[in-house]
């Protein structure tokens, strides 16, 4: 008789291969949202303002070394070469605006009487914008978020994040859901596809009435959005109404949006405790810790 047994089968939560599976997806989805959860509570998170804008932006110290490198180099430099390195130190400006919005508004919050920490500057974790706004925010002394996505050329996250802080996403939706669900003001820096995907998504929400909270949009650089996009038309042909053009705010300069970001949060988030929607759930994040 043959006395030797099975060796226990692994625990469903421990199974690898079934986990990576697509029958472990739904596991893979729900962790994304839990493991934020703990983390946002136990650092004591009540809200955030989310910056988005390119990643293909340069400080200005970066980029002003790179021009005069090219410049130095004479004949070797191929004059289209140093037309985009001159342009790129055009761009600065915005990583610098960034940075400076992002500190400004990090160290106001940071003196707002509060158990948990509100209004925390988030980004997407990467270069550029997000490495602005995450600098500034730390400059300020403030805690600062990274929701960072695995890409197959990869993205890593800057190095001013807030190390508890920092999120690596697999799931595209899951990462938008915490950019939307803390957040109650979007700062929107020129950018590309993704940044227009952020815009928009976050307008028409709020437009469709979707959010039960007031999210501040606030648009930077006139010059870059007046050439992208034409509001006035949209308004003009009748695919948005005259008062969609109040659920955002183009400005030009860090201490503009500052000013309006600060008001606006003051004013409806920092005041009288809104009404609740019937059967609203009072996110446990919000929640003191016993």
């Amino acid at each position: 008789m043959d006395e030797s047994k099975l060796a226990p089968a692994p625990l469903a939560y421990q199974n690898e291969p079934f986990l990576n599976s697509p029958d472990g997806r739904i596991l893979r989805i729900l962790a994304e949202y839990s493991e934020p959860v703990a983390r946002f509570r136990r650092e004591q998170i009540q809200d955030t303002v989310v910056f988005f804008g390119s990643a293909r932006f340069q400080s200005r110290s970066e980029a002003q070394k790179a021009l005069a490198d090219l410049k130095r180099s004479g004949s070797v430099a191929d004059p289209e070469t140093v037309k985009r390195a001159m342009a790129t130190v055009e761009t600065s400006r915005y990583y610098e605006d960034a940075r400076r919005m992002a500190y400004l508004l990090t160290e106001w919050s940071s003196q707002i009487p509060a158990k948990r920490h509100r209004f925390v500057v988030t980004t997407g974790g990467g270069p550029g914008i997000m490495e602005a706004a995450n600098l500034g925010a730390q400059e300020a002394g403030g805690k600062t978020i990274g929701l960072n996505i695995h890409l197959p050329f990869e993205q890593n996250p800057n190095s001013y994040i807030t190390p508890s802080l920092n999120f690596e996403f697999h799931y595209f939706f899951m990462r938008k859901f915490w950019f939307a669900y803390l957040a109650k003001a979007l700062v929107i820096f020129p950018g590309g596809f993704g940044t227009l995907d952020e815009l928009f998504e976050i307008l028409t929400l709020a437009q469709t009435e979707k959010l039960a909270k007031k999210i501040l949009v606030v648009i930077y650089g006139k010059e870059y959005w007046n050439r992208l996009i034409n509001f006035q038309a949209m308004v003009d042909a009748g695919t948005i109404s005259p008062q969609d053009m109040d659920l955002f705010r183009i400005v030009d300069s860090p201490e503009e949006g500052f000013e309006y970001l600060r008001d606006g949060l003051t004013k409806y988030h920092l005041g009288s405790p809104q009404p609740k929607r019937v059967g609203e759930v009072v996110p446990e994040i919000a929640k003191t810790n016993p």
